[in-house]
């Protein structure tokens, strides 16, 4: 029923927007019948704001929340549930267990939390905090306090992603880490961009791997190419300026 009215859709529209070249690809591959000239890239897109924070700031939330002020500081916040794969998000942290120079955060809610914090009070990890979710404004003051912004979909996935988080971490000027499926171009976005890693959701040691080089990296500069890659795609300015052009 749903494909029908999905194909229906299609149909009846005179442009269709994807969130991604690797969306607009899908589309037409499993829809041959569409004309490939009405797909087009229209992502998802944010008000370009600078959310940056100086230091001192910094160190004050991460004091607040009781995470290291001398550590890298990678966070995830979002849905925890299936998508997210929450038993190999579980490997990862663990792979990451002993590294004194990070800290991890994880701040969410979903159906797959309870494993989440199963893990930490039967494990007690020094270098992971769980958060069952935080108000918005609060929550994207704490994101601010981090230094690496982390992406985890289920390596199942056959169909192209694009988490929307990915424009909150580059708010905030941070580098990320996609650790996803081979589906979605997400890392490719990330890492043509030169502003994060990405390695398939499989392997956990080579998740370790990236988070080693994150620890070395150059995260401000990082930060500034994410911030301009925000600017030139993600913005609700250029999101009305694609709109625009399909006239």
């Amino acid at each position: 029923m749903f494909r029908n009215k999905e194909k229906a859709l299609y149909k009846l529209s005179d442009r269709i927007g994807c969130m991604s070249q690797a969306n607009v690809d899908f589309v037409i591959k499993h829809n041959p019948y569409i004309d490939a000239e009405k797909v087009h890239i229209s992502p998802n897109s944010v008000e370009f704001l600078d959310k940056n924070i100086d230091t001192e700031t910094k160190e004050n939330i991460r004091k607040k929340y009781g995470v290291p002020t001398d550590k890298k500081v990678f966070i995830y916040g979002g849905n925890l549930g299936r998508p997210q794969d929450i038993p190999f998000v579980i490997k990862c942290l663990k792979a990451n267990e002993g590294k004194t120079d990070r800290f991890f955060i994880i701040c969410g809610t979903g159906t797959e939390y309870s494993k989440l914090k199963a893990y930490v009070e039967s494990e007690n990890p020094e270098n992971v905090l769980v958060i069952n979710g935080l108000p918005k404004d609060e929550y994207e003051t704490f994101v601010a306090s981090a230094d690496v912004g982390l992406i985890f979909l289920d390596h199942r996935f056959t169909i192209p992603n694009c988490p929307s988080r990915m424009l909150s971490y580059m708010q905030n000027k941070m580098p990320i880490i996609a650790c996803t499926d081979k589906a979605t171009d997400i890392g490719s976005i990330i890492e043509d961009g030169g502003f994060g890693w990405w390695c398939e959701s499989t392997d956990a040691n080579e998740f370790v791997k990236i988070c080693d080089k994150a620890c070395t990296a150059d995260l401000v500069q990082m930060g500034e190419r994410a911030k301009k890659c925000l600017a030139e795609n993600y913005s609700t300015k250029r999101s009305y300026e694609i709109i625009m052009e399909c006239e």
